[in-house]
């Protein structure tokens, strides 16, 4: 089965990007980029989440890339990045890193936004000395940074040491995904979006998920398993949006509440009715709204306050 797998029509279909290039993190793995739009338009990152990639943020590149230069990478060992044997925040935060430094001047600063393990790689990096020198606002969209298996409530019962043992080994499985069939959507759905999801944003979605090899997805659940960022969340001062879905079952609203109460300078939580885990696809206006929102506030100040 291909990994690149995706929709090639319709508004999940990926882009053409303008350009696309290698950024090479601390410890030598190699991570895929595409940069689409004018390359004299403000900037944004976008930081995909566990099993997914580039494809994931579609919706969010056609729209943003008339008048953004926007910046996609995919994850090691995910999309176009090869698999590396390193999978830990650490490596999260130095490949975001390693990103901004490949694709952005010195000093230039962006709009970061985050999808789940893409947000819990902004906490990770909220110390580092490029993230502080590139970051103008971020977004985090469907995140948590911390007891993210225990709070997950994929297993339809009590919270507590049973659900959560089950929910580690649902998360956890190496079993294969296999082909998309209609079987495997109501799964995905269940486990990832929300009751009223459409069709079309379902197949996008599964077809992402179902691409990301089995090894690097077991290996990822094991890092999130044991993720721990509380400290970073208070370390991210910078204007931070946060978007969570009211039907997220891997990471319910309590954990966009948390994060809204740590951060230092929240602008501010949306919690959208019915939405799931996908909020990028599921809710993609609101997504893209939030990101030209942030551009729109603080990148201008930025570039007055230097001017």
């Amino acid at each position: 089965m291909s990994r690149l797998l995706h929709v090639d029509s319709g508004p999940y279909a990926p882009p053409a990007p303008a350009r696309e290039l290698t950024a090479v993190s601390a410890d030598g793995a190699r991570l895929h980029v595409e940069v689409h739009g004018p390359e004299s338009a403000p900037p944004v990152v976008l930081a995909h989440g566990w099993t997914c990639s580039t494809a994931f943020w579609a919706a969010q590149i056609r729209d943003l890339a008339a008048d953004h230069r926007v910046i996609a990478y995919d994850q090691r060992g995910h999309g176009r990045s090869p698999a590396n044997p390193t999978c830990s925040a650490d490596a999260l935060a130095d490949d975001l890193e390693a990103v901004l430094e490949a694709t952005l001047a010195p000093g230039e600063q962006a709009v970061i936004a985050g999808h789940s393990m893409g947000g819990m790689t902004v906490m990770a990096a909220s110390g580092r000395a490029a993230f502080r020198a590139h970051a103008a606002a971020v977004l985090l969209c469907s995140t948590g940074s911390s007891q993210l298996v225990a709070a997950s409530t994929v297993v339809p019962m009590r919270a507590g040491r049973v659900r959560t043992w089950l929910t580690r080994r649902i998360l956890g499985s190496r079993a294969p995904l296999g082909p998309v069939t209609p079987l495997a959507r109501r799964i995905l759905k269940y486990g990832t979006m929300g009751p009223g999801s459409a069709p079309h944003m379902i197949e996008a979605c599964a077809r992402i998920v179902h691409a990301c090899p089995r090894t690097v997805r077991h290996s990822w659940s094991q890092v999130l398993d044991l993720l721990d960022l509380d400290h970073g969340v208070r370390e991210l001062d910078v204007p931070v949006a946060v978007i969570v879905g009211t039907a997220d079952r891997l990471t319910p609203p309590t954990h966009a509440r948390a994060l809204a109460a740590a951060l230092p300078r929240c602008t501010g939580i949306a919690e959208l009715p019915g939405i799931g885990h996908m909020t990028p696809v599921e809710a993609p206006e609101l997504v893209t709204g939030t990101i030209r929102d942030l551009v729109r506030t603080h990148i201008q100040v930025v570039s007055e306050e230097s001017a």
